[in-house]
Parts: C-alpha cells; structure tokens; sequence
C-alpha cells in the first residue's frame, strides 16, 4: 500500500475514535460511545450492563492515552494516534485489543439479545452504526466478523477484527 493510502486509513481509523469531531480525541469522546451505544440498545448507564460500558470506555481511553498521548495534555491529536496508537501497535495487535477487550465486551454484553455471549451481524451493524459508522461499511464489517455463516460472532472474533482494523499495516 502507498502512503496516500495508508494515511487514508489511519484518518478514517482517527475519526471512528473523535466522536465529537474536534479533531482530537479525548475521554469524552470514550463517553459519548458509551451513551450512544446505551440510547441504541435501550441500556440505562446505572445498569450493571450499563456501568460495566462506561468502566470499559474509560479503560479503553486509558490505554489508549498511555500509548498514543506524548505530551499529557489528556488529549490524543491525529499525529499522536498515527504516532503512538497506530505505529506502536502495529507489531502487537494483540497489545491493542487488550487495551479494547474490556470496552468491546461490555459491548457484547449490551448488544446481545439472547445472552448467549455472541452477537448477530445484525446487532454488531447497530452498534457500528451508533457509534457513527456509515451504514454501507458498518452492514458489511459486520457481515465480515461472521466468517463462517452461522449468524453469530464470538467476542474473540469481534477483539480480533477490531485489532487488526485498527493496527493496519502501511
């Protein structure tokens, strides 16, 4: 892949993260993730599936500020993401979905309707989109998660998926 290219994709990456679109990303941004995912699936933030997102989010900036926030001001700029979160990652995406884990299974949690522990593409799809995603690219990652057809996506799936999307190689 070209450097046009991959600068690409690590924007697109940056903007899934700047929720607000102030073109850096900070813990409110984690926060507001968590409450449109709440709004999407009915889910009150004093609920123990509710408070278990918002410990996840917080978790999930908190790694993600100890890699990618080079000056402390709580605040991850685009090139401290490229900088740190993208390239420091990049030869550990197991390190990276570490850091997502607790967010994305408290997604799960809130996500799945039957409780079985696995989600269906159709709800991986509503909480992509909650979180801003465009509807044609979220149908088809979530679509993509569910490799072998069976209609359901195992968290490992999901933190695997997530990894490798965000790690991107140039």
């Amino acid at each position: 892949m070209d450097s046009a290219e991959y600068e690409r994709k690590i924007a697109a990456r940056f903007a899934t993260f700047d929720q607000d679109g102030n073109n850096y990303i900070s813990r409110e941004d984690f926060s507001t993730a968590a409450a449109a995912l709440c709004k999407e699936f009915g889910t009150t933030a004093r609920s123990d599936k509710g408070q278990a997102l918002y410990l996840g989010a917080e978790a999930f900036w908190q790694g993600m500020a100890g890699i990618a926030d080079r000056d402390g001001d709580q605040r991850i700029t685009r090139d401290e993401f490229v900088g740190g979160a993208v390239k420091r990652l990049r030869d550990n995406p197991e390190r990276f979905a570490e850091i997502a884990r607790p967010f994305l299974h408290a997604v799960i949690g809130i996500a799945d309707g039957d409780g079985d522990g696995a989600v269906a593409p159709g709800e991986i799809e509503r909480a992509l989109k909650a979180l801003g995603v465009p509807e044609d690219v979220a149908g088809t990652v979530a679509a993509g998660l569910d490799a072998d057809g069976d209609g359901r996506v195992a968290e490992q799936e999901i933190v695997t998926g997530f990894a490798q999307y965000f790690t991107v190689p140039e």
